[in-house]
């Protein structure tokens, strides 16, 4: 069993942060192995001087859907203000920090860069060395483990985003204590920075094999499956195609009114794609894109989750979506970029580069973070 950074304090009695005013920039995703939210078992030690809650994108209890605005708030059993990181600001401001000893940082991530998260963190961690607040990181398991590595690094000289910060593959590999260590080590932060380690935790482990209580880390995101395919589906919001919002199976379908979804699947199928089935299969989205418009689609289904490398089914779609529906499937150039990390995919793809060579491509990139990486790994 997997003790999480939030289970190892709360065990030892949160000794680190007894006497200090505390800020923890956390959401519902935040529980322990019994399934209670960090700020309640804080508040119910008594030993937690909670002066502020800070929420990402989604809010602090997870519910505001993809890119919808959040205001501030506040707790009504500890009376602190909550503060959110997805509204006026995405970064925490003087007067959010005022007072605080610590930041403690605790929410879920799914392992992919451009899921926002570790981003709100980054900036968090700025901040908090900007105004000489100590930074404490609570660790969670990378859920599609720690080992696997997909995409070129991000070419931080061209792109700069809340969904393209870090210089990382697009599935990066790291807890997000890992990422905090590199990221301090990448800005030379001048900042008091700690990791409360897991205990338990492999680098092999996806989370379903680490008897941490699941919890919906954004409102689509529902299983460890969609958390697998997300660095390679969610690439499809860059493009005109939906990704199974408002369905029930979001990030494990793609689809389009106009998609010629049986070509799609049969190529895929006979594509070099492991550990994966497609199949062609029609939805009709309750929201997002094309609401309540029948999109014929195809549906992704895992069979060996070790297998999987997300990216290069994007690559491969994208590729057959471009052969037998070039008319009608858009790429957002600028999108993309911050997707896959630079413009060179969207280069070799309008220059009908074949999905192999786009791939070798991304492989070079990513080489030098590689082999950087490991002074960072705390597992």
């Amino acid at each position: 069993m997997t003790l999480t950074g939030l289970d190892v304090l709360e065990r030892d009695g949160f000794k680190q942060l007894a006497g200090k005013r505390v800020g923890i920039l956390t959401n519902h995703s935040s529980v322990d192995n019994s399934g209670r939210n960090a700020v309640d078992a804080m508040r119910e030690s008594g030993s937690v001087n909670i002066a502020a809650i800070i929420s990402p994108e989604h809010g602090f209890r997870g519910t505001a859907e993809h890119g919808v605005l959040v205001e501030n708030s506040s707790d009504p059993a500890t009376g602190a203000p909550i503060y959110s990181l997805y509204g006026k600001t995405k970064r925490p401001t003087e007067e959010m920090l005022k007072g605080l000893d610590v930041l403690v940082f605790d929410i879920q991530d799914i392992g992919a860069r451009f899921y926002t998260y570790l981003t709100t963190m980054a900036y968090a961690m700025e901040e908090a060395a900007r105004y000489g607040v100590e930074f404490m990181v609570l660790d969670r398991p990378n859920p599609i483990t720690g080992d696997i590595l997909e995409g070129p690094a991000l070419d931080s000289t061209t792109v700069n985003a809340l969904t393209a910060y870090f210089p990382v593959p697009v599935r990066h590999g790291f807890t997000a204590g890992e990422m905090a260590l590199f990221h301090k080590d990448w800005k030379n932060l001048d900042l008091k920075l700690s990791v409360v380690k897991m205990e338990g935790w492999r680098r092999d482990m996806f989370f379903d094999e680490t008897a941490v209580v699941w919890t919906n880390p954004s409102p689509n995101i529902r299983g460890v499956k969609a958390e697998i395919l997300y660095p390679g589906l969610g690439c499809f919001e860059a493009t005109n195609v939906a990704v199974g919002r408002g369905t029930d199976t979001p990030f494990l379908w793609f689809g389009a009114p106009w998609m010629k979804a049986g070509k799609i699947a049969k190529e895929l199928s006979k594509a070099p794609l492991k550990g994966v089935t497609f199949r062609a299969e029609e939805r009709t989205p309750a929201k997002d894109v094309y609401e309540g418009e029948k999109c014929r689609g195809v549906a992704v289904d895992i069979k060996d989750a070790g297998a999987v490398r997300a990216l290069d089914i994007y690559v491969y779609a994208a590729y057959y979506l471009n052969k037998h529906n070039k008319k009608d499937f858009i790429i957002k150039a600028e999108e993309i970029k911050k997707m896959t990390g630079n413009s060179r995919f969207h280069e070799m793809l309008e220059a009908g580069e074949t999905p192999a060579a786009i791939l070798a491509g991304f492989e070079k990139d990513s080489a030098g973070f590689r082999a950087a990486r490991g002074k960072f790994l705390l597992y």
